[in-house]
């Protein structure tokens, strides 16, 4: 009697992976609960009698304070005049900082020459640049957008130049067996490999440019949230001061969430684990 052949059943199809539903918005939602916990923490300490809550105001009464600058139109006129200021310096330093930073990647006697004299100066502090600029350019707006465009300048410079000089030679060796000109090298293997670095020092770039900003604001200015930093220090309003610096960090984080929206699709092609770590 023989014996029946064996059939494999056929495996059934993969079924695709599903990812968690996720509400809108999930990630912003999730990155307010500590600092709303805080705030609300604060503010029942406050009330509570816990606290005194002179220096360091209640968020009851910063919120306060914001909605009467709000509804004054100060705020606004403080906002678009340190917006200005960090647009400006950061289009000038970043574009700087790409274009030096290219040279030196590049080129190793620009490095040689140019790296050693930039590290010297990138241990400067920022302060120390202010009476020279303020000699130079006067106490208006050139001052201040230069000592920004110093800022966004060196960490846009090191990351161009460090992402450059860190690209796998195997890449280069590939594009060379495909027999690939310069332009084409450059444009299909060593863009795409330095672009992540890149993207991430113009994010470090323009969160130094909100700290420059703040530096020049409150030397020799009348309009800038850093202004109005100095004039509740000098009136003793703590509140206006935490208003301030809560619209300096809005502000701040606005201008990065819109920087990584519009430089997101240029490195879309990377396979990364970003959510799924």
């Amino acid at each position: 009697m023989e014996a029946a052949p064996l059939t494999l059943a056929a495996a059934p199809p993969a079924r695709a992976a599903r990812r968690p539903w996720r509400l809108p918005g999930g990630r912003t939602l999730t990155g307010l609960v500590l600092p709303l916990a805080l705030a609300l923490g604060w503010e029942a300490m406050v009330r509570a009698g816990l606290a005194q809550g002179r220096l360091v105001p209640p968020p009851s009464r910063v919120l306060a304070t914001l909605w009467g600058l709000a509804a004054s139109g100060e705020l606004w006129t403080h906002v678009l005049a340190s917006l200005t200021r960090v647009a400006a310096g950061f289009g000038f330093g970043a574009l700087a900082g790409i274009l030096v930073g290219a040279l030196t990647g590049t080129l190793p006697l620009a490095r040689r020459l140019v790296d050693p004299s930039l590290q010297a100066l990138r241990a400067i502090p920022s302060i120390a640049w202010v009476p020279l600029f303020i000699l130079w350019f006067g106490i208006f707006e050139a001052s201040k957008i230069t000592l920004i465009a110093v800022g966004v300048f060196f960490p846009v410079y090191l990351g161009v130049a460090g992402a450059i000089a860190g690209v796998d030679r195997k890449l280069v060796e590939v594009g060379r067996v495909f027999r690939l000109s310069r332009l084409e090298l450059a444009r299909r293997i060593l863009l795409p490999a330095v672009l992540p670095a890149t993207l991430v020092a113009l994010r470090t770039g323009l969160g130094l440019g909100f700290m420059f900003v703040a530096a020049a604001e409150l030397l020799g200015a009348s309009e800038g949230l850093g202004y109005l930093l100095l004039d509740g220090q000098q009136l003793g309003k703590p509140d206006q001061i935490v208003a301030a610096i809560l619209a300096f960090a809005a502000l701040g984080k606005l201008c990065d969430a819109v920087l990584v929206g519009l430089t997101q699709p240029l490195a879309r092609w990377q396979d990364t684990a970003r959510d799924t770590l």
